[in-house]
C-alpha cells in the first residue's frame, strides 16, 4: 500500500469541493444521484480507493490493473470489426438475454406510419437515421461524409438561437445558458424524411489544410473544415442559428461512466483556476426530463444528458423521430411552423402507448449500459510505457484523468465498485477558438467540451473502418487530434510539437495501446 501523503491531496482535495458546494443553488443537483441505488462508501474504502487511483509515480511497468481498463467488466480484445459489440465481462448468463434483446432494438430499422408492423412504425417524419446502429456503427465512431456523394448518417448539425428576453438561468442552475429552437427547425437539422416530406437539409463540409511544424523537420497538416447546411427544405435559418457540428461517438463504458460518484468528479472541477496549472475544468449541471431536477451532465459532447436512459430517449425523439416516455412527441423535432410533420400521421396511441415505450427504453438503455470495454494488450510494452510517462509529463491527465473506482450499487453488479481507467475527468474545458462551435449547452459555452474518454481509442480503425476523430471528425490521426487541442490544453500542445520526435511516436503508441 502506497504511504498516505501519496494520496491525502486527493481526500482532501474531495471534502473540499463538497465543501464549497454547501449553500451553493447546484449543490442538490450535482451531489443527488436520483438514477443510482447507491451504497455508500465506508472510511476504510475510502482510503483503498485513494490509494488505488493514486498518480503514477513509476513507469517501468504498468500500474496494478490497469490493463483492465473496466475493472470485472473488461472483456478479451477482439481482432474483428466486433471489438466494441461485446457485454460486460461480469454480466450474470440469465442477463444476456436482456442485453440481446436490447441489441436487437438498437439495430431496428423504423418504419414510417402506417404501417402493418406496428412494434416499427413511427418513423420521422423527419429523421437522422432509421436505427441506432446507423449512427453508432458496430457501436462504434460515425464517420464524416466521404465526399458529396455519401450521406452524413452518423453526423448532424445541432442548431439554436439565443434566447432573448428570458431568464439567462433555469430552473436555478447558475451560469445556464438560456437558448432557443430554430423558429423554423428546432433543435438538430435532419437531412432524411419519410415520402411526402421534404428533407431539412444536405450537410456540406469544406475543408482547407493547416501546415504545422513540429520538432525535427516534420510537418503535420490539420483539416480545418467549414460547415454549410445547404438545399434548406423549408426556408433560411434564423438570421441568428448557431451551428455545432456532431458526429456519433463510440458507446463502450458508458454505465461505468454514468456509476462514476458525482462528488469524485466535482473534486477535480477547478472553475477558478486556484492552482494556476492554466487548467479550469467545470461540471456541466442539466436539467432532467425524467426526474425533475438538475443533475451533473455526463453525456453527449458537451455532457449535456444526466444519464444514459435519457441520452437514448432524446436520440429516439431527435435523431429517428420516436416518441418515449421522456421526449413525448410523436413527430420528433419538428417545429410548430412545420405544420405537415406536426399532423402527420405516427404510431403513438397503440398498445405501447408512445412509439417506443418505457420497457423498450429500458432495454435499449441496459444494452447500452453494459457494452464493454476492451482489454489493452500492449500496456507492458517498453515503447508504450515510455508514452506512458510523456502523457503524463505533458499534462495530458490534467484533463485525461485517468482512473476512478465506481459507486457501490445494490441493482448494478456489473458497474458496483469497479477500478476503472476511462482518461476523462468527464468536465468541461476551453478547447480554444480552433475547435469552438460557438454554441452554448447548458451550462458549456461556445468553446467548451467535455473530455472525451480514451479507453478503447487505439481500437477506432479496427472498429470502424476510419480514424477520424474529435466532435466532428476533422482529425484523420491521433496526432492531429492532439495538435487541435488549444486553449486550456495549448500549452500541452506545445510540448507535443516541440519534443524529439521519437517522444511524439512513443506517446502516440500510448493512445493506440489504450
Amino acid at each position: 500500500m502506497l504511504p498516505l501523503r501519496s494520496f491525502a491531496p486527493r481526500i482532501v482535495a474531495l471534502l473540499l469541493s463538497i465543501l464549497s458546494l454547501v449553500g451553493s443553488p447546484l449543490a442538490a443537483g450535482v451531489l443527488d444521484e436520483p438514477h443510482l441505488n447507491i451504497i455508500p462508501r465506508t472510511a476504510d474504502e475510502m482510503v483503498r480507493i485513494a490509494a488505488a487511483t493514486a498518480p503514477a509515480e513509476n513507469f517501468d511497468a504498468p500500474n496494478p490493473f490497469e490493463a483492465n481498463p473496466a475493472g470485472a467488466a473488461t472483456v478479451r480484445a477482439r481482432s474483428n470489426a466486433d471489438a466494441f459489440s461485446q457485454p460486460s465481462g461480469n454480466i450474470a448468463f440469465e442477463d444476456e438475454l436482456t442485453f440481446k434483446i436490447g441489441n436487437g432494438l438498437f439495430r431496428k430499422l423504423w418504419v414510417s406510419s402506417p404501417s402493418s408492423t406496428l412494434a416499427s412504425d413511427g418513423l420521422g417524419p423527419l429523421f437522422n437515421a432509421r436505427s441506432c446502429q446507423s449512427c453508432h456503427i458496430k457501436d462504434g465512431r460515425g464517420h464524416t461524409p466521404d465526399g458529396p456523394d455519401d450521406n452524413a448518417i452518423s453526423m448532424f448539425l445541432r442548431v439554436s438561437i439565443p434566447s432573448i428576453g428570458e431568464a439567462t438561468n433555469i430552473h436555478d442552475i447558475k451560469g445556464y445558458f438560456a437558448t432557443l429552437a430554430d423558429p423554423t427547425y428546432g433543435t438538430q437539422l435532419q437531412d432524411f424524411a419519410v415520402p411526402g416530406h421534404a428533407a431539412e437539409y444536405r450537410l456540406q463540409i469544406n475543408y482547407h489544410e493547416i501546415p504545422v511544424q513540429l520538432s525535427g523537420g516534420q510537418v503535420a497538416s490539420l483539416r480545418s473544415p467549414t460547415y454549410i447546411a445547404a438545399d434548406l427544405g423549408y426556408g433560411p435559418l434564423d438570421p441568428q442559428a448557431m451551428l455545432s457540428p456532431r458526429m456519433t461517438p463510440q458507446m463502450i463504458g458508458l454505465g461505468l461512466l454514468e456509476t462514476i460518484p458525482a462528488a469524485d468528479i466535482l473534486a477535480l472541477a477547478d472553475p477558478d483556476d486556484t492552482n494556476r496549472d492554466g487548467i479550469s475544468g467545470r461540471p456541466n449541471i442539466v436539467w432532467s426530463q425524467e426526474f425533475g431536477t438538475s443533475m451533473l451532465g455526463r453525456f453527449g459532447l458537451k455532457a449535456g444528458m444526466p444519464t444514459i436512459r435519457e441520452q437514448a430517449a432524446g436520440a429516439f425523439a431527435g435523431d429517428i423521430g420516436i416518441s418515449n416516455p421522456i421526449f413525448t412527441d410523436p413527430f420528433g423535432d419538428c417545429s410548430t411552423i412545420q405544420d405537415a410533420c406536426v399532423k402527420a400521421p405516427n404510431g403513438a396511441g397503440d398498445v405501447r402507448g408512445f412509439e417506443i415505450d418505457a420497457k423498450g427504453l429500458d432495454l435499449v438503455t441496459y444494452y447500452s449500459r453494459n457494452l464493454a470495454v476492451p482489454a489493452r494488450n500492449d500496456a507492458g510494452d517498453p515503447k508504450v510505457l515510455r508514452g506512458k510517462q510523456i502523457f503524463y509529463q505533458t499534462g495530458c491527465t490534467a484533463c485525461h484523468q485517468p482512473n476512478f473506482v465506481t459507486h457501490r450499487l445494490v441493482d448494478r453488479p456489473e458497474q458496483s465498485f469497479q477500478l476503472i481507467w476511462p482518461y476523462t475527468d468527464m468536465l468541461l474545458h476551453d478547447m480554444g477558438e480552433g475547435l469552438a462551435d460557438h454554441r452554448p449547452e447548458a451550462r458549456a459555452n461556445g468553446r467548451e467540451w467535455r473530455t472525451a474518454p480514451l479507453w478503447g481509442i487505439g481500437m477506432t480503425e479496427r472498429v470502424s473502418d476510419h480514424k477520424n476523430f474529435l466532435h466532428d471528425g476533422r482529425a484523420r490521426s491521433l496526432l492531429e487530434a492532439i495538435l487541435w487541442h488549444g486553449g486550456e490544453a495549448e500549452n500541452a500542445r506545445t510540448r507535443v510539437i516541440d519534443m524529439p520526435p521519437a517522444d511524439r511516436d512513443a506517446l502516440v503508441s500510448y493512445l493506440e495501446s489504450l
